[in-house]
């Protein structure tokens, strides 16, 4: 299934190196964001899941592979991490690798299953795998069922940063956030992501070309969902609680939507997107269930004006312009 045009993607080192000024110009503002008065919560918020958002692109955007079960890595990290912290009484960062483990684990053996099938159905393998994650947390007595897992610790990060004091914990994530977007980064501009953008574009012709195109799409499945995981490890610290709601088929339509607003298939595309889409939660909260609404009209209308998501319209113009 081909999902995106080359056009939305940096075919030399001209683009790659572009793609690097960017990024540290990201990297600058997000780090001056203390400094501006704005609202960190939301900032912190929005990091995760631009990072949640990059981690789905990366299988979809490059590699053709459309999940409906991301939620699964993001409810199944956060809930072994605030498991790990607040009855193991673990360290942050130790709690942090085994809810990214974990959620290794879950992509290994989730993804063994769902590559056997191809379109749709790889799409519906991933939502059935991912709701029945959530009717087991609903069960599980670890998770405290419709509870949560609620006043999970914050603690102290390799027993120096004091993850209680907000602007140390905002900058902790803004690390968490770039490394990962820099393992994306790598993974695409890699002879690894030339494969797999070979394999979305034409899958029997990758394969005649001697490739074994399900090890690849594994690897891409469970590097994907790892990320994926670090993100809602991620967020536990953000809001000290791990919740059914993380884990819903409900998150994975809202990561489609963060990713399709952005710009599939770019770089910079998620990250806008979860900005966006988590500024509309944030600021129109007090239209209640209309929320919801808003955002099937704007989503609507994002698809029928901007058909390669914001970054993708944007980088489309600039290359017709040069």
């Amino acid at each position: 299934m081909s999902v995106m045009t080359d056009d939305t993607l940096p075919a030399n080192p001209r683009g790659i190196r572009d793609e690097m000024i960017v990024f540290v110009a990201m990297a600058a503002l997000l780090a001056a964001v203390p400094l501006t008065g704005i609202y960190p919560f939301f900032v912190m918020q929005a990091l995760c899941f631009a990072l949640l958002a990059c981690a789905f692109n990366l299988l979809i955007g490059y590699g053709g592979l459309l999940s409906f079960g991301h939620a699964m890595f993001l409810g199944s990290a956060g809930y072994f991490t605030a498991h790990a912290l607040k009855e193991w009484g673990l360290s942050p960062e130790l709690g942090i690798l085994v809810g990214t483990a974990g959620a290794a684990g879950i992509g290994v053996i989730t993804g063994a299953i769902a590559i056997r099938r191809q379109g749709i159905y790889f799409s519906m393998i991933t939502l059935a795998l991912s709701q029945l994650l959530y009717f087991i947390y609903l069960q599980a007595p670890f998770t405290h069922g419709e509870d949560g897992i609620q006043g999970i610790p914050q603690g102290h990060l390799f027993g120096i940063f004091n993850l209680a004091k907000p602007t140390v914990l905002y900058y902790v994530i803004l690390v968490g956030f770039l490394g990962g977007f820099l393992v994306v980064f790598r993974a695409v501009n890699s002879p690894f992501g030339e494969v797999l953008k070979a394999i979305r574009e034409n899958e029997q012709r990758a394969i005649s070309l001697g490739y074994k195109t399900d090890q690849y799409k594994l690897l891409a499945f469970i590097l994907s969902g790892t990320l994926a995981g670090f993100a809602g490890s991620l967020k536990v610290f953000v809001a000290q609680n791990a919740s059914l709601t993380d884990v819903h088929w409900t998150m994975s339509g809202e990561i489609v939507l963060i990713t399709l607003v952005g710009g599939l298939g770019t770089m910079f595309g998620p990250v806008v997107g979860a900005f966006v889409i988590i500024a509309m939660q944030q600021y129109l909260a007090g239209f209640g269930q209309w929320v919801t609404v808003i955002q099937g009209v704007i989503f609507v209308v994002c698809v029928l004006t901007f058909r390669r998501g914001i970054v993708g319209e944007i980088a489309h113009y600039f290359r017709r312009s040069l």
